[in-house]
């Protein structure tokens, strides 16, 4: 792990502790934020003061052509109970992630520098967001990152409404053509859908 300023560059993954943590410091420029996707790393931190970067090992994806859907859920899709859209509001969808209660978190990590430095790769076509409505409001969505190479990198999601940010990955995922989705870290939600663990080596051959 390294402490790095606004002229310095990521160290090399392999140098990341065993946890994942890569380095700590430099800024949420578009131009350093873009570079740590590219090479396997993104920030995850509580403080905009204090800003963490994270390339773990192993790291857990989906693959879109092993994505799991169950009997309910494709009953929901079918019911059509909600429209999904794509870039219509990212601004909003980031902020209701931002403000969504996880279990065992007493903080987001979505800061407002996060909130700002996001909007600004949404606004240079690299950010993208997926929104979710049900009679016209708003009720689940989900942003990442579009690096234009068959990867998205995942960030974070919402949901209001049960069901709701299900059907907004999986209708997503079912209309895009990526060949890998980043998930980051274990969650139980994204392994139903099916994703799973791979290397960090062989995840980096993706971008």
């Amino acid at each position: 792990m390294k402490y790095i300023n606004q002229h310095q560059f990521f160290p090399p993954v392999n140098q990341a502790t065993e946890d994942g943590l890569l380095a700590i410091g430099g800024d949420l420029s578009p131009e350093r934020l873009l570079a740590a996707y590219q090479n396997g790393i993104f920030p995850w931190f509580e403080d905009d003061n204090t800003i963490l970067w994270w390339s773990p090992d192993p790291r857990f994806v989906l693959f879109p052509s092993r994505l799991k859907v169950s009997k309910s859920m494709k009953q929901v899709l079918r019911n059509c109970d909600f429209e999904v859209t794509v870039n219509k509001d990212f601004n909003a969808v980031i902020t209701e992630c931002a403000k969504s209660k996880r279990s065992g978190q007493d903080s987001t990590w979505i800061t407002n520098g996060m909130i700002k430095a996001y909007n600004t790769l949404h606004q240079l076509g690299f950010a993208k967001s997926v929104e979710v409505w049900q009679d016209q409001k708003l009720v689940a969505g989900l942003y990442g990152i579009d690096l234009n190479n068959g990867v998205f990198c995942g960030e974070s999601m919402f949901t209001k409404v049960s069901n709701a940010s299900k059907a907004g990955f999986i209708t997503f995922i079912q209309n895009s053509n990526y060949k890998l989705i980043d998930c980051q870290v274990y969650t139980n939600h994204l392994e139903s859908l099916g994703a799973e663990d791979i290397s960090r080596d062989e995840f980096l051959k993706y971008l």
